[in-house]
């Protein structure tokens, strides 16, 4: 099992906030739906590193509230507003919420960066009885056989050393973590986007290994993907499908 014990906040987005609520994808609203029918109740949601709030916003349309915090304040700063979501700065492993106040607690791309036996403590305390926890998210993409090869290696390849160890965790689709609830079964989910070729690339920058490869090596790279990737996609305006398979780990709270 992968030990998070000793993590502390890896502030990964907070430079690129802006581009990450502009570029990330949203999740299936079969997602929310399917989180919301297993909660005890829908009075109030906690999105936890809730980042640019893209789930909270889908969260808002079924439950009466929902608490989004993430330690950055400039993801905050630059999250979606919806009436019935407040942002607040805070850490995940200390939400300043009252015991037992929710029916979800809601991670989004975020449970890797956590150190998860504090914020397992810290969920017992804010959960109401029988809460669900939710912890979903994704990694790679696809797009075709050919276009999946360039990818593999002008996206992929060149950025693999720069990638975060806890990363990984999400990679094994959080299955080896320790995850001490009652599991229930995942729901067989992906996202399917139309992006045109800088969509696609705009994506591959908010990545936390594309930004440390350009910090380490300049943007050269940057360049040499996107001339391989355009003399395969031809027209770059033109929008083709993109798969994002969605994992995610649930467990009912005693």
């Amino acid at each position: 099992m992968s030990d998070s014990s000793s993590l502390e906040f890896i502030d990964a987005f907070s430079d690129t906030a802006l581009r990450y609520a502009s570029a990330r994808p949203t999740y299936p609203a079969a997602l929310f739906d399917f989180i919301a029918e297993l909660a005890p109740a829908t009075h109030c949601a906690w999105d936890c590193g809730t980042g640019n709030g893209q789930a909270a916003v889908g969260l808002a349309e079924r439950f009466e509230t929902v608490e989004a915090t993430d330690a950055s304040a400039e993801q905050i700063g630059h999250a979606l507003p919806h009436p019935r979501v407040r942002y607040r700065v805070a850490a995940a492993e200390a939400s300043g919420l009252p015991d037992r106040s929710v029916d979800l607690i809601s991670v989004a791309q975020a449970l890797h960066w956590f150190d998860l036996k504090k914020f397992y403590a810290e969920v017992r305390r804010v959960a109401r009885p029988g809460a669900l926890l939710a912890a979903y998210g994704y990694d790679w993409f696809y797009l075709s056989p050919a276009l999946d090869l360039i990818v593999d290696r002008w996206l992929l390849r060149p950025i693999e050393p720069y990638w975060l160890p806890n990363l990984r965790m999400l990679w094994h689709r959080y299955r080896t973590i320790d995850f001490p609830f009652e599991e229930i079964t995942e729901p067989r989910l992906a996202m399917y986007l139309s992006w045109n070729l800088e969509q696609l690339l705009s994506y591959w920058r908010t990545w936390s290994a594309t930004r440390q490869k350009i910090a380490a090596e300049g943007e050269q790279f940057l360049a040499d993907a996107h001339e391989a990737l355009a003399a395969q996609w031809g027209d770059p305006f033109q929008r083709r499908t993109v798969v994002m398979p969605v994992t995610a780990r649930l467990g009912k709270i005693a």
